[in-house]
């Protein structure tokens, strides 16, 4: 059976990495085989457990019954694979007279980092060794940019594929136009493929009915405004979030070690906080979680502060161990449905907070491309709708939809 996986996101200094390492202490002690495994170069996760994962190079590092932990790092996951298709184009760029620095910084691989996260991460859900896999993720700009990679490379990389097959065959012509050009060799090819293949991977068991997104924040404004951004974005990418997690909760003022006008202001404030984040993030669980007296740092520590979050430790599981429920219905918001519609189709994608001025919709031959607030989704067209013309789009409480009527041209006979 496949593992459960949750991602924890926020902006940057909420306390993600403590919620995500409690979370997963939390599971560990309640009986599930968890991994908990981050690719920040900080190194917060480790701190955050009283271990060095460091150790472990680049295998997960036994921190109690239950629980491993793992940083992942670039130089073992990403570059082994991309040597083979670094090396050919280092070679074409030598024969055509660039300069040796240069081709090495050309060829370098974009969003490495990210993606050795996303290969640790689908390589890990395949083994079938943990029922809960936590990925602690970066702050919320890096994470959209973590999580909008796997479609991207994989679209990019099928589109590479065929170039290159169309170089090997033009370079194989003796006297052709580009003499002394090395052609790519089925290893360049096949490497390019397992690459494309891996990104599909990825992406499918990141937007599959096991895996979902908790959002941290904390009742302050400026916070949650990053927050409802974050959701949008997600929604747009096709990601599916089961929770809005309240960090740092005060307790109200009572004058008990601490001046009560002081304490009252703070409440009143995150009070607010707290009525915006019920209205913005209805239908989503919201769990809190207190100002903790002291930082929690270490298994037992992360237990203790797991035990006191309240209801993290129940959100969708009756263990109380914060794992989702297979199938929870929370999953299903983040994803794309085409449907037929009349004598057409409409495709709808929820798209929180949006309103219709502010989504570019673009048609590009077999592809729809979105836009919202600087970001892009392209989304490849199944069949039919490459049949169809976009009669119309609009968006009505956060979710756009595309109507698609058939193209006479491409539907002759007037039937699907």
């Amino acid at each position: 059976m496949s593992p459960q996986i949750v991602l924890y996101t926020g902006k940057g200094g909420v306390g993600k990495t403590t919620v995500a390492a409690a979370t997963a202490a939390g599971a560990a002690r309640a009986g599930l085989r968890t991994l908990v495994l981050s690719t920040d170069p900080a190194h917060s996760l480790g701190d955050a457990l009283g271990v060095d994962l460091a150790h472990g190079d680049g295998e997960p590092v036994p921190i109690e019954a239950g629980l491993d932990g793992l940083h992942v790092t670039r130089a073992r996951r990403v570059e082994p694979g991309w040597d083979v298709v670094r090396g050919y184009l280092e070679e074409v760029l030598d024969r055509l007279g660039v300069d040796p620095v240069l081709a090495s910084e050309l060829t370098s691989l974009p969003g490495a980092d990210e993606m050795a996260g996303l290969l640790e991460l689908g390589e890990r859900a395949r083994t079938g060794t943990w029922d809960l896999i936590i990925l602690d993720c970066a702050p919320t700009t890096e994470t959209l940019r973590l999580l909008s990679l796997p479609e991207a490379a994989a679209r990019q990389l099928g589109r590479l594929v065929p170039v290159l097959a169309r170089w090997q065959r033009v370079l194989s012509v003796p006297g052709g136009p580009l003499v002394g050009i090395p052609q790519p060799s089925k290893r360049v090819l096949d490497a390019v493929r397992v690459w494309q293949d891996d990104m599909l991977g990825v992406r499918d068991v990141l937007t599959g009915p096991e895996a979902r997104i908790r959002l941290v924040t904390t009742p302050e404004r400026m916070v949650i405004a990053e927050a409802r951004r974050t959701w949008t974005t997600l929604s747009l990418l096709g990601y599916g979030v089961d929770a809005v997690v309240v960090n740092r909760v005060l307790p109200e003022a009572d004058g008990e070690g601490v001046e009560p006008g002081w304490l009252a202001g703070w409440n009143a404030a995150q009070a607010k906080g707290l009525d915006d984040i019920a209205d913005s993030f209805a239908g989503l669980a919201q769990p809190r979680v207190p100002y903790l007296p002291e930082e929690p740092v270490g298994v037992a520590a992360l237990v203790d502060a797991w035990e006191r979050m309240e209801h993290l430790g129940d959100l969708g599981s009756e263990a109380g161990t914060g794992a989702p429920e297979r199938g929870a219905p929370g999953r299903a918001a983040g994803g794309l449905t085409i449907e037929p519609d009349g004598d057409g189709f409409r495709l709808r994608l929820p798209l929180p907070f949006v309103t219709a001025g502010e989504v570019h919709v673009e048609r590009t031959a077999d592809e729809m491309v979105l836009e919202v607030a600087g970001h892009r989704r392209v989304i490849v067209l199944p069949a039919v709708l490459r049949r169809c013309d976009v009669a119309r789009a609009g968006v009505r409480r956060g979710v756009l939809t595309l109507h698609f009527v058939p193209n006479p041209q491409e539907w002759p006979d007037g039937s699907r």
